[in-house]
């Protein structure tokens, strides 16, 4: 699995599984699939309700820990220093896990610098190999790096064809902050799959037998904008898990093994979606609207929030 160096020296997957929006009941088996398909990097959140699953599932796989990367993130009726802290022991005690490779701040509302320093001295105990945000715009930020100790390693943000955010990338890049997207694909608005970027690409992929998301993933697009990330995929009985955009970038064109020519790619981290019956393909596209809305404590005891966690 190609992997990435983030801004203290950690190594993160360049593709990973998401479980937002998985519910809880299927979330276990969906990551046990994961896993058994290949997947490395894993990513939950507090808001998501399914960390105890994802737990279960990663001790049951019998892959040593140190040949994964688990994600979660701090929601924000958690924002505060003292309350960071205990939100960060729930979640761990949740996974069945003694670190986390990526803490995130999930949204920036509340007290997130009391939340930061909460993370920072987790950071430094070895509790959390590295920290990082969600959804910051680069105001916030720049501001957070300037009145910080530690430089978020990590921005998990929506990036996409109809949404690159160039200016964003590059401060990022400068600022030494590892980009990582959510919703490369746009949640399939605009007619992704048939938009004029792709349709070379379209085509060569049915040929090959490959998906429409493979197909953008492939485009040229994709190819001067290289995400890395986390993607997610549940219902009916997904009974294989393919990690094409990982094999073609080793330069496996397919999953039978034939080789071509390596593609390589400056890394960037990825948040995609799948939700659909039938065997289901890395590239494949879900869209991911829904929030939680009922304010009502979920079966964690955390209370749903009003934003919608992404």
């Amino acid at each position: 699995m190609q992997r990435v160096t983030l801004n203290n020296g950690v190594e993160m997957p360049i593709i990973g599984f998401g479980v937002y929006q998985i519910p809880p009941k299927e979330t276990e088996r969906a990551v046990t699939e994961a896993l058994a398909a290949g997947y490395r990097h894993i990513d939950t959140a507090a808001a998501y309700e399914n960390e105890a699953e994802v737990g279960r599932a990663i001790e049951a796989s019998g892959i040593a820990r140190d040949e994964l990367f688990v994600t979660t993130k701090l929601w924000i009726q958690d924002a505060g220093e003292e309350a960071a802290k205990r939100a960060f022991d729930t979640s761990l005690r949740l996974l069945g896990l003694d670190y986390l490779d990526l803490y995130l701040i999930h949204q920036p509302f509340g007290d997130y610098y009391g939340s930061w320093r909460a993370m920072e001295a987790l950071n430094r105990e070895g509790r959390t190999r590295a920290i990082g945000v969600s959804n910051f715009y680069v105001d916030r930020l720049v501001d957070l790096i300037g009145h910080t100790e530690i430089t978020p390693a990590v921005n998990q943000i929506e990036t996409h064809p109809f949404f690159a955010r160039q200016a964003d990338q590059e401060l990022m890049r400068k600022r030494g902050v590892q980009l990582e997207s959510w919703g490369p694909l746009a949640q399939g608005r605009n007619n992704l799959f048939s938009h004029p970027f792709a349709q070379g690409d379209r085509r060569s992929a049915q040929q090959d037998g490959r998906s429409g998301g493979s197909a953008v993933a492939d485009s040229a697009w994709s190819r001067r904008h290289p995400e890395i990330g986390t993607r997610r995929a549940h219902e009916g009985e997904p009974r294989r898990l393919r990690l094409r955009a990982h094999q073609r970038a080793e330069g496996a064109d397919r999953c039978d093994g034939h080789r071509s020519e390596p593609v390589r790619r400056p890394p960037r981290p990825v948040v995609r979606g799948v939700h659909r019956r039938g065997p289901l393909r890395l590239g494949d596209l879900a869209c991911v609207t829904r929030g939680r809305a009922d304010g009502r404590p979920g079966p964690s005891g955390r209370p749903k929030s009003r934003v919608r966690p992404a």
